[in-house]
């Protein structure tokens, strides 16, 4: 009962803004790992930007800054993506007869 007075007198635009959060978070947790999970750092990016394409309007001043982290981890998930595709040589490559 207490929770849920807390949550109507609370802002509904922060609620969904610390929500997105979350899955801004949960995505740089994929990213970070070793090995990097982009199946799943993809569905937390994609799940942050789907809320933020619905509802950044109604954001208020919260959403520009969650915009800018979500260009922000756009940005990092392309950048590890190629790190994580990059073959890794621990010897020259084979020479190729012509």
């Amino acid at each position: 009962m207490q929770l849920q007075q807390e949550l109507l007198s609370a802002d509904p635009a922060t609620i969904v803004a610390n929500h997105a959060y979350g899955l801004f978070e949960l995505a740089t947790i994929y990213l970070g790992a070793t090995p990097p999970r982009l199946t799943d750092a993809s569905l937390a990016i994609d799940a942050f930007a789907g809320i933020l394409s619905a509802v950044e309007d109604r954001l208020g001043e919260v959403g520009e800054p969650l915009q800018d982290g979500l260009r922000q981890l756009q940005a990092a998930f392309i950048q590890v993506a190629k790190l994580d595709h990059e073959p890794t040589r621990t010897s020259p490559p084979p020479v190729t007869e012509v």
